[in-house]
This record gives structure tokens, C-alpha cells and sequence, in this order.
């Protein structure tokens, strides 16, 4: 989020604490709080609003915190927070591992959506860097890349270092002649990107799907070695015998999955957050609305319930 992100975060509790206090309970397992967790970019905002307002119609108290992506494990294990709507196989895969087999935590399915997290570049760098999309063109166009701070080196524009990715050690790995620099925000990337766009200057970064930016902007994703789960693991395997992380991300998947006490305590609600789901066309247009039209994410989901109504009541059937 840009630096306004503070004042967006605010704006948003306010108008969730006045959703949740407004919400008739109805005869549901627990009035206790389900608390769903908040990250930094604009989707998962989104999702979870979504989801946090037909729990709110189906009776239940809702609370959102804000939670780093990969360190809300430890809430999510003890149960101090309750659901992260957006796990994404691309960044979140080894974390939601990890946690899932200490038997704290429950997955509870995928969205529907299907991520690519990855270097990117705008087409029109492909006629500066020919070899494009192959990785192993990226050194031989550091100076396309360069900046005057990272020259004679590229210059790479990764996510927030919250994010996770691994791009740093895959840059050692790949022997990339690359700086990897982290934008602060999700909202500081993309707009660095527009306007490099805007004035077709160089730019190679990260950018993911369902987002706004593979749809307004063409350009292509960097294809480096193929994603195993050895490569992040087993140091012999991959084009560097000597270190991991010498591939791409994982695609995949992007999961729901939350505490798991909330099973019994919410059953129902539960039942719910697993038959949530939205697809990338829907998801990636509902960002740009907030991110480019400027809509609040509020209205954007409260137009999204009102044209779905069909979808998400579904949601809420529990036999």
C-alpha cells in the first residue's frame, strides 16, 4: 500500500466495526469473534471482506486484524486469529506447510483463483532484450535493466520483503547479475510500474495474477528453470548443483485456512469459508476498480454481493 495505506487500513475497520455491530445475530454456534486476518494488498482486502460480510449475514460476529502474511502462523496455531482467506502456493506453500502439519491449523480449500507471482517485464523491453522471455537472457541485458543506483548490475523491483518469494536467493543461485530491490509497498510497485509504462522506460519486476496490471499492461513473465519442490529443498538438484531456490516460483493454488478449534467452535461458518470461491477475471477486475477507479473496497464488495447473491448464498447452506 502507498503511504496512505495507514489512513486506507483505518477507514476500512471503521467501516467494518460498523458492519459487524449492525449485523442481527442469529442462532449461530458461537457469538465470539471469528477474526479474520488483513494483509497489504488490495485482493485479499477483498476476499476476506467478501467472506467477512456473508459470515455477518449468516448471524456470526466478525472482527479483522491486520497480520503479517507468513509470521500470522503462530496466531493462526494458537488461535488468536481465526482465517487467512489467501494462501498463496506461489510465496506461502513451505509457511502453511509447516503450520498445518503441527495439527493447530485446518486447510480449508482453495479459492478458485490460480496465482503466478514472477518477474515481469512490459513488452516493449523485448526489443532491447531479444533473448526475453528466457532467463538466461537477463545477463546479458543487466544495462538494459540497470538503474544509476544498482549500474553496471540490473535492477530487479521485488515485492514488500513480508511477502517472502525468495527472490534474493535466487538471484545467488541463478548467478544473476541482478539487485533485488524490495518496494515497500504493494500499491509503490505497481505504481512505479504505470509509470514506467506510461513512458516506456525500463522496468523489470514482480507481478502477480488475479491483479489489474497483467490486464491493462502486456508484457510476459520471465520463464526461468521449472519450480520442483526439490529445488527449494535439495541443493543438488537444479542448474547450480551447490545451492537451492535455482528455479521459478510455484504456481498454483491460493488456499484458504484457518484455526483449527474453529472447526467445532463454528462449524457452520467453517462449511462456509470452504465453498468460498471467486475466479481471476472477477477478482482482478474488483482490484482495479479499487486501485485505479478509486472505489472503496467496501462498495466494490457490496456490489459484488448484490450481483452474486445466488453465489454465495450457496455458500451458506450447512446440513
Amino acid at each position: 500500500m502507498p503511504k496512505t495505506h495507514n489512513r486506507f487500513f483505518t477507514s476500512f475497520l471503521i467501516g467494518a466495526a460498523m458492519l459487524v455491530s449492525s449485523s442481527v445475530q442469529a442462532d449461530v454456534e458461537s457469538t465470539d469473534p471469528i477474526i479474520l486476518t488483513l494483509h497489504d494488498w488490495t485482493g485479499q482486502y477483498i476476499t476476506t471482506t467478501i467472506m467477512g460480510r456473508v459470515l455477518q449475514e449468516m448471524g456470526y460476529n466478525v472482527k479483522y486484524q491486520q497480520a503479517d502474511y507468513l509470521a500470522q502462523f503462530a496466531g493462526l496455531e494458537s488461535g488468536d486469529l481465526h482465517v487467512a482467506m489467501e494462501m498463496w502456493e506461489t510465496t506461502g506453500k513451505d509457511a502453511m506447510e509447516k503450520s498445518l502439519a503441527t495439527g493447530n491449523t485446518v486447510d480449508l480449500g482453495e479459492t478458485g483463483m490460480q496465482a503466478i507471482e514472477e518477474w515481469w517485464y512490459p513488452i516493449y523491453m523485448k526489443d532491447k532484450c531479444p533473448g526475453l522471455p528466457d532467463w538466461n537472457a537477463l545477463n546479458d541485458c543487466a544495462d538494459v535493466f540497470s538503474t544509476a543506483e544498482t549500474a553496471p548490475s540490473g535492477r530487479y523491483l521485488g515485492g514488500p520483503v513480508t511477502w517472502g518469494g525468495y527472490d534474493d536467493e535466487r538471484v545467488e543461485a541463478l548467478e544473476l547479475n541482478y539487485e533485488v530491490v524490495h518496494a515497500g509497498t504493494d500499491a509503490a510497485l505497481f505504481a512505479e510500474l504505470e509509470s514506467a509504462y506510461q513512458r516506456k522506460a525500463p522496468w523489470l519486476g514482480w507481478v502477480y495474477t488475479p491483479h489489474w496490471a497483467p490486464i491493462k499492461f502486456e508484457g510476459e513473465f520471465v520463464e526461468f528453470p521449472r519450480y520442483s519442490d526439490e529445488c527449494y529443498t535439495d541443493k543438488s538438484v537444479g542448474v547450480n548443483p551447490d545451492m537451492a531456490y535455482d528455479c521459478g516460483k510455484p504456481r498454483g493454488w491460493i488456499k484458504k485456512v484457518g484455526w483449527k478449534g474453529g472447526e467445532e467452535k463454528w462449524s457452520c461458518a467453517y462449511n462456509a469459508i470452504r465453498a468460498f470461491t471467486i475466479d481471476n477475471q472477477a477478482m482482478g477486475t474488483m482490484v482495479g476498480e479499487v486501485d485505479l477507479d478509486g472505489k472503496s473496497v467496501e462498495d466494490v464488495v457490496e456490489g459484488w454481493l448484490n450481483a452474486n447473491k445466488d453465489t454465495w448464498t450457496s455458500w451458506t447452506q450447512c446440513s
